[in-house]
C-alpha cells in the first residue's frame, strides 16, 4: 500500500510505516497543482496531510482511498467530494490538546502580565516597571470557554489549577458533562461572555460555527476583559473583534488569523497583528515536539488499521444515521456464493443496500446476515430468497424510526 505524506511530519512516522511494509513517499512542499500531479503520477492509496489543502481534483484520483489529517480539524479537505467518491477522511482528535491548552494559558498570562511588550521594551533598553505592574492576576477570576471538546477540557483543568472559576458553553454540554469537567454551564455564548474576565474560544471550524463569535458576543464582554483564540480564525468575526478592541478596550491573545500564509516563512500583515492590544503568535498551538509525535503515531495507527481491517478509526465522513427503513435477516449455511445470490435477488427487486453485516456461528457451519434496505422486500423476492438451497430462514422487518 502506497502512502504519500504531503506535509512535514516527524520522521518516526515514515520509519514506522516503511518498517511495516508500506511504500512511503514524503513530499512536504507539494501544494495545489503540484500535489495533484504527484497523486496522479504515483497513485497513492493513502494521503496524509497537516495544513495542505486537499481539493476535489485530488480526491477524484482513482487510486485514493483514505485521507488522514494529522491534526484535529478537517476544514482543509473537500469532504463533499470525498464522500461522493467513497474516500475515507480521518483525523487525529485530541492528540494536540495538551499543546494547544498550554499555549492558551501562555497567551492568557502574556496578555494579563504584558509580557510581550515588557520584553520588547527590555530589548530596547527601556525600564518601565510602573507600566507593566498593572496585571489583574488569574486567581479568583472567571474564565469563559466557548467549546468543550478535548482542548477546552484541558484548558479548564489548567485554569482550575490557577484558582480560576470556569463557565462554559458548547452545543453538546449538558449539566452532567459540565459537572464532570468541573465547569459551570451557560445557555448561550453571550452568557459566557458577559460573565467572563477572560473569554477563550475552542470551537471546530464548520459552517455552523463560521463567524459565530461576532458582535453580540463582543458586546456582551466586560469592558477591559481579555479575548483568546487558539482554535480557527473562521469562527470569529475579525471586524467585530477589531471594533471591540477599540470601543471596549479589550485585550487579545490570538494564534490564528484569516489569510495566513501557507508557507512556513512569509511576509504577513494583518490589522489584528498590528493592534497594540493584541499578543499574536504564528498558528503554533499544536507545534510542540510532544504533540507532533502523538499526532504522527495516531496517523500511523489509522493507516495500519485501514490496511489490516478495512476499517478507519476517527473517520469523519461516514454516516452515523442509517437511511435504511427495513432489514432483511437471513440465516444461511456458511457457503461460498450464498450472499451473492441474495444480493442478486435484491437487485432485481429494486432494493438498495444501506449496510450489511454477516456473523458466523461457533463451529462455522452457519451464519446470519443482516442487510439494511431502503424499503420492504416484495413477496416474490422473499419467496426466492427463502427457496435458496443454502438458506435456512429469512425475514424482512420494519425498522423503528431513528430519533
Amino acid at each position: 500500500m502506497r502512502v504519500l505524506f504531503a506535509d512535514k511530519l516527524v520522521d518516526r512516522a515514515r520509519v514506522r510505516l516503511a518498517s511495516a511494509g508500506f511504500e512511503v513517499r514524503v513530499e512536504p512542499a507539494v501544494k495545489g497543482s503540484s500535489l495533484l500531479a504527484v497523486v496522479q503520477e504515483w497513485e497513492p492509496e493513502v494521503l496524509v496531510v497537516r495544513s495542505t489543502r486537499v481539493s476535489a481534483e485530488v480526491l477524484q484520483s482513482a487510486s485514493l482511498s483514505l485521507v488522514v489529517r494529522a491534526g484535529a480539524g478537517v476544514n482543509t479537505i473537500d469532504l463533499g467530494t470525498a464522500s461522493a467518491r467513497g474516500v475515507f477522511v480521518a483525523n487525529c482528535p485530541g492528540r494536540n490538546a495538551d499543546a494547544v491548552a498550554e499555549l492558551t494559558l501562555g497567551l492568557i498570562l502574556a496578555v494579563d502580565r504584558h509580557i510581550a511588550a515588557a520584553a520588547e521594551d527590555s530589548r530596547r533598553g527601556v525600564w518601565n516597571k510602573g507600566e507593566y505592574s498593572r496585571a489583574a492576576g488569574l486567581k479568583g477570576r472567571t474564565l469563559g470557554l466557548l467549546g468543550m471538546g478535548r482542548i477546552g477540557q484541558q484548558v479548564a483543568v489548567r485554569a482550575r489549577a490557577f484558582g480560576m472559576h470556569v463557565v462554559a458553553w458548547s452545543r453538546s454540554l449538558d449539566a452532567d458533562r459540565a459537572a464532570l469537567f468541573g465547569v459551570e454551564r451557560a445557555e448561550r455564548p453571550e452568557d459566557v461572555a458577559s460573565r467572563a474576565d477572560i473569554l477563550s474560544v475552542h470551537l471546530a471550524a464548520s459552517p455552523a460555527t463560521q463567524g459565530l463569535i461576532g458582535r453580540s458576543v463582543f458586546d456582551a464582554m466586560r469592558h477591559g476583559s481579555i479575548f483568546i483564540n487558539t482554535s480557527r480564525a473562521d469562527v470569529v468575526d475579525e471586524d467585530a473583534l477589531l471594533a471591540a478592541l477599540n470601543s471596549k478596550q479589550l485585550r487579545a491573545g490570538l494564534d490564528v488569523f484569516s489569510g495566513e500564509p501557507a508557507a512556513k516563512q512569509a511576509e504577513f500583515t494583518h490589522p489584528l497583528c498590528a493592534h497594540p492590544s493584541v499578543v499574536a503568535t504564528h498558528h503554533i498551538g499544536a507545534s510542540t515536539a510532544q504533540a507532533q509525535e502523538a499526532v504522527a503515531d495516531e496517523a500511523c495507527r489509522i493507516v495500519e488499521e485501514f490496511r489490516s481491517t478495512g476499517r478507519v478509526p476517527n473517520c469523519v465522513n461516514l454516516s452515523t444515521r442509517s437511511a435504511s427503513t427495513h432489514a432483511l435477516v437471513v440465516r444461511h449455511l456458511d457457503r461460498v456464493g450464498v450472499l451473492a445470490e441474495v444480493l442478486g435477488i435484491l437487485r432485481a427487486d429494486g432494493r438498495n443496500v444501506g449496510e450489511m453485516e454477516n456473523t458466523v456461528f461457533v463451529g462455522g457451519g452457519a451464519a446470519t446476515a443482516r442487510i439494511g434496505l431502503d424499503g420492504a422486500v416484495s413477496a416474490g423476492a422473499m419467496a426466492m430468497i427463502t427457496g435458496l438451497q443454502q438458506v435456512l430462514h429469512s425475514s424482512c422487518v420494519t425498522l423503528m424510526e431513528r430519533q
